[in-house]
């Protein structure tokens, strides 16, 4: 889960890990790489599958210097990623940015990429504990009143830890970066278009039994406003 930013160390770059472009956007600080991974809900990993890179977009959970991965023992692009070296990104687009010169066009986001090697987690606890990191990222306070995996389920289920110590992470903010001889001629518009995600009102199951109230950890989500909302 997070931890307090004053916790958190420095990110250590590597030669894969340090941009080469728009450097000014890179962030060097741990807390910006924990607060990006924390905020969104969907990550994207990218392994090598008969040589050739596949991209699977899945839930996941950080638990301090660790993500956690899960799915199927029967999903082939998961067990490709076992012990094999991968990348993750993850991506908030917090608005579109308009500017004078089509060239100039941009967003403002928030973003990380990690590399490192997937290691299956195969003791009963660890393996729990790498599911309860993810469900807790993904419906917070829920492990606490839900069934467990049991056994059966827990061998149909693939856990992956990757370590993060190699990440980078870059962040654009503020308006378009236009020629001066753009904002000069004027004549068009030019700003930021913020983007946002709400929750919306919750849908009973269909098969929900009369009379059981919508948890107050849901409640209190959709009370947050933004999706990202921890």
């Amino acid at each position: 889960m997070p931890e307090p930013v004053s916790s958190r160390t420095p990110l250590s770059p590597t030669p894969r890990s340090t941009p080469t472009r728009l450097r000014e956007r890179a962030r060097t600080d741990r807390a910006d790489l924990d607060a990006v991974l924390d905020a969104a809900l969907i990550c994207h990993l990218g392994v090598l599958l008969d040589g050739t890179p596949v991209v699977l977009p899945t839930v996941y959970g950080r638990d301090g210097d660790t993500l956690y991965i899960h799915g199927s023992t029967g999903a082939g692009n998961l067990r490709a990623a076992i012990g094999s070296a991968v990348s993750v990104a993850v991506t908030l687009v917090d608005g579109v940015v308009y500017a004078r010169s089509a060239m100039h066009f941009s967003m403002n986001y928030r973003s990380a990429v990690v590399l490192g090697r997937a290691v299956e987690v195969t003791g009963r606890a660890e393996r729990e504990h790498g599911l309860r990191v993810i469900v807790e990222h993904t419906a917070p306070g829920s492990w606490s009143r839900v069934r467990h995996p049991n056994r059966k389920e827990l061998a149909a289920t693939v856990v992956l830890a990757i370590d993060l110590t190699e990440a980078s992470v870059k962040i654009r903010t503020g308006g378009p970066r236009d020629d001066e001889a753009d904002i000069e001629t004027g004549g068009v518009w030019a700003g930021v278009l913020p983007v946002r995600q709400v929750w919306d009102a919750p849908i009973d199951s269909g098969d929900l039994t009369p009379g059981i109230a919508v948890p107050a950890d849901v409640l209190q989500r959709i009370a947050s406003g933004r999706v990202e909302a921890r």
